[in-house]
């Protein structure tokens, strides 16, 4: 299979936090996917970023830089990807990006993005240290 590539699709191999279809129960009233849906599924993807590399609870405190590029349709595959950006004694800034793939296309075109803070938390709620390796 030979992927295409152009000057807006600049992706590279990596493995996404999330990978979803997107269905039409998550459309607007102009049948394009809700940019919340999309929003949702971008946070859902940081969280589990911020979990992972927390080693624990992590909440979202900050959304910076929101772009919506392009509109997602139903039935394209959306991945979400994360890079982490900046880590602090318990906040994290993680980049977060969106591509959808078209169901009969190999090529994958970005179009969101954004950086989210986190902070990690203990049980109680309160912001917790991050081990640094």
């Amino acid at each position: 299979m030979r992927l295409r590539r152009s000057s807006e699709v600049t992706q590279q191999r990596r493995d996404p936090v999330v990978r979803v279809t997107a269905m039409p129960a998550d459309t607007n009233a102009y049948g394009d996917i809700f940019g919340g849906w999309l929003l949702s599924l971008m946070d859902s993807g940081a969280g589990l970023f911020a979990a992972r590399y927390s080693r624990g609870r992590a909440v979202t405190i900050a959304l910076d830089g929101m772009q919506f590029h392009l509109p997602v349709g139903v039935g394209d595959e959306v991945s979400v990807y994360a890079e982490l950006k900046r880590v602090g004694r318990s906040s994290m800034s993680i980049a977060v990006e969106a591509w959808r793939r078209r169901r009969t296309e190999d090529e994958e075109i970005k179009v969101t993005e954004a950086t989210f803070t986190f902070v990690a938390i203990d049980d109680a709620g309160r912001p917790r240290a991050i081990e640094q390796e």
